[in-house]
Order: C-alpha cells, then sequence, then structure tokens
C-alpha cells in the first residue's frame, strides 16, 4: 500500500499569505537584530482585553476550579446564555429576529468560513471578489472545486468579481451563473462598504438564481457611516440565501482568546441532486456536533461580558482607538501624494503603490528603508497587484511613528 496525498493541496501556488508575510519577517529581523520593525500587515489588535472581559473570564475560571461549578463538555453550539447575549446585543437593535438556534459560537470566523464549504458538492461554481480574503479562495482549492492557477493568478473554475479604483471597488454581479458567493463587507482587505441598495442588489440576485451568499461582517463595528448595513439581514429576504460570520476577534480584542459566530437562519435552504430541499441549519449542525467540541465555558463567558454596559463602553474606546490610527494613516499617506482607500469604515487602509510598483516590491522597500511591515496586495488576488494593505490595530505612536518614517521615503 502506497499513502496518496490530496492532490488538491498541490494546486495551491504558494504559502498561505500571512505566513509568508511572516517569514519574510523574521528572516529580516534574524538578519537586523537592531532594528525596530512596526508590524502593520497581520491585522492582530495591540489594545489588551476589556476589563469587564477580564473580570467574565477570571470568575468562569474560579468556577472550574471548584466541583459545583466545574463544567465539562459544553454545547458544540455555544451556550444558551452566549447566544442569547448575541441576538439581544447584535441584531435586536438592527430590527432583525433571530433564534438562538440559528446562532453557532465557534473559535473564529476564518474557520467557519473556511469550514462552511464542506456543506456543498464541488459540482458548486464559487464566485469569490477580487481583491479577497485569502481563505475563501485556498479552503475551496483544498476542497476540489477549482483545477490548477492560472498565468493571470485566477484558478480555474473559480469566478472573479473585480473590485478595482475603476469600480470604486463594488463587485458587479456575476455575468456567468453561480451558486454560492462570498462577500466581506466592510471588505478586507480593500476597507470598502456596500450601501443597502448594493448589497440588496446581490440579495435580489441570490434570491433569484437560487445562490447562496457566504456573508463575512467581521468588521462591522467598525462602520462609522450611515446608510451601510452591519448585517446582510438588515436586507428583505437575505434570511433565505445567506449565512453571516462574525468574530469578537478585532471588535473585544479576542484575537489570542480565540471566539466568533455564524448565524445559519432556519429559512435557508439548499437542494440535493433530486431537487429534494434540505435545511443549511441542520446540516452545519450536524457538521459542528461532530467535528466540533465547542469554545471553551470561560471564553463564552468573557465574551458575554462584551455585551454589559461596561463591556460595550470599552471595547467601542478600543475601535474609536483604531479608527484614529486608521484616520492617521489614511490622512498621512494622502499627504504623500499616494491614493488610498478604505480606514473609514474599516481598520484597513488599501494604498496604491507608488509609480505603479510591484506590491511585493513595495512590501521590500517598507520593511528594508523604513522597518515597516504591511501586506503586498498581489497576496489578495490579481486585482490586488499595485496596491498595499495597512492595518491600523498597532499602537497610536508606533502608527505614528510608521507615518514619519514612510513620509522620509523616495518613490
Amino acid at each position: 500500500m502506497v499513502v496518496k496525498v490530496n492532490e488538491n493541496y498541490l494546486l495551491l501556488k504558494s504559502n498561505y499569505l500571512f505566513a509568508e508575510v511572516a517569514n519574510r519577517l523574521e528572516k529580516y529581523e534574524n538578519e537586523h537584530p537592531d532594528k525596530d520593525v512596526i508590524a502593520m500587515g497581520i491585522g492582530d489588535v495591540t489594545k489588551p482585553l476589556p476589563k469587564a472581559v477580564i473580570k467574565a473570564f477570571k470568575d468562569a475560571v474560579d468556577e472550574m476550579g471548584q466541583a459545583d461549578t466545574f463544567r465539562g463538555y459544553g454545547p458544540e453550539h455555544g451556550y444558551e446564555f452566549l447566544r442569547e447575549a448575541i441576538v439581544k446585543g447584535d441584531f435586536e437593535p438592527l430590527g432583525v429576529d433571530l433564534d438562538i438556534d440559528e446562532i453557532f459560537v465557534s473559535d473564529g470566523a476564518k474557520c467557519d468560513t473556511g469550514n462552511i464549504q464542506e456543506l456543498f458538492a464541488n459540482s458548486n461554481t464559487i464566485a469569490v471578489t477580487d481583491p479577497v480574503y485569502t481563505v475563501y479562495v485556498d479552503t475551496n482549492v483544498m476542497a476540489g472545486r477549482t483545477g490548477p492557477m492560472k498565468d493571470d493568478g485566477m484558478y480555474e473554475g473559480l469566478v472573479y468579481l473585480p473590485c478595482t479604483a475603476e469600480n470604486d471597488f463594488e463587485p458587479e454581479l456575476p455575468s456567468e451563473p453561480v451558486d454560492i458567493i462570498y462577500l466581506c463587507y466592510p471588505n478586507n482587505p480593500t476597507g470598502s462598504t456596500l450601501t443597502r441598495d448594493q448589497l440588496a442588489k446581490f440579495v435580489d440576485y441570490a434570491r433569484e438564481n437560487e445562490a447562496l451568499i457566504l456573508f463575512d461582517a467581521a468588521y462591522e463595528r467598525f462602520i462609522t457611516e450611515d446608510n451601510i448595513p452591519h448585517s446582510i439581514y438588515e436586507i428583505d429576504g437575505a434570511k433565505e440565501v445567506a449565512i453571516e460570520f462574525r468574530s469578537f476577534s478585532k471588535t473585544a480584542g479576542f484575537t489570542g482568546a480565540r471566539c466568533a459566530y455564524c448565524v445559519v437562519p432556519k429559512a435557508l435552504k439548499v437542494k440535493d441532486s433530486e431537487g429534494n430541499e434540505h435545511s443549511l441549519n441542520a446540516l452545519w449542525d450536524r457538521r459542528q456536533t461532530t467535528k466540533f467540541n465547542g469554545v471553551s465555558y470561560p471564553v463564552q463567558r468573557a465574551a458575554e461580558a462584551i455585551y454589559t454596559e461596561e463591556g460595550q463602553k470599552e471595547i467601542q474606546e478600543n475601535i474609536d482607538y483604531y479608527l484614529k490610527n486608521a484616520k492617521l494613516i489614511r490622512e498621512s499617506l494622502t499627504d504623500l501624494g499616494l491614493t488610498v482607500s478604505g480606514g473609514i469604515n474599516s481598520p484597513y487602509i488599501w494604498v496604491k503603490t507608488p509609480n505603479n510598483m510591484p506590491s511585493w516590491e513595495f512590501f521590500d522597500l517598507l520593511l528594508n528603508e523604513a522597518n515597516i511591515v504591511g501586506t503586498p496586495g498581489s497576496g489578495f488576488g490579481p486585482s490586488g497587484e499595485g496596491y498595499f494593505r495597512l492595518t491600523a490595530f498597532n499602537t497610536y505612536e508606533n502608527t505614528k511613528e510608521a507615518m514619519e518614517r514612510i513620509s522620509k521615503l523616495s518613490f
């Protein structure tokens, strides 16, 4: 017997984008240990967990140390106390009515957006915006829904919806039939948003064409402008065609604590090869109970504390802090004559590289000449070439220092 590899993995052309960034940074720091590098690449937060969250975390750990309050395995789709807090805190204020059985708590939106595709046949045609969060593409490659990557950087079998300066980073509806559409708004990496009317076009398309929208709303808390929906379920009919993913990582600093959730409405149905309808809510529940043991009790109690009056106040202060950083980056780079988008409803700033410089070349320039790490736009897809993503998650002091370093560069 000879063990065979899953050859779909061999179609992946490079390291996972952020692993490649980390590898290059590690190499540089090993060769230049005296350099003070400012990280503005991977979207990791720097503000500590809110005090209300820490208190709830500690209290729950203490519970785990007492025989009468100790808890073992919890429900795979989350404790009711957290799911109730999510419904009341995140959706009721939007006028969105959800049942707690439509909420599934997990350890990250990255995991959920990658794992959800297991529910769908490989014959489905997938559409992604371009540029795009790489997990959407890579996990479908791994699953065998694509062919190899072509010379233009696109995988055979995927439908790409370009988001460029020419269309104000708003994707057009698919021009060919598709079954599943990945949308992320506020967008990672471009920082752009969709208005209600713009998002409603995709919901209408999905309803008319029996398609499904996988809507990543991990950055919705950073929305500052009116007429930008915080949830796709604010759009009429979306419960029939959309799954929504959310995360506590950026909104409440849980990148290390790990907690997120997705919403799978009971109204959402998919068909088998014979045309019979099946509940996606039931299928996802079956998948999670089989493959996932749930998020730990102390972490879920910590997440619940986000929805207290004190917790809400503290996380808003953190979000305002990061938005202040984003404003500083956006205005500083604009003053230097660079073309910039994002940073208003998002912690990401999407910068057009000067003089049409390739994005990895700009990465090397910033790292070597200014000791700043960002993320090359080409890593997010072909339409990302010639762009660069910076994050607002570092400290204000480091962000200010980074802008001063960039101002001294010659482009």
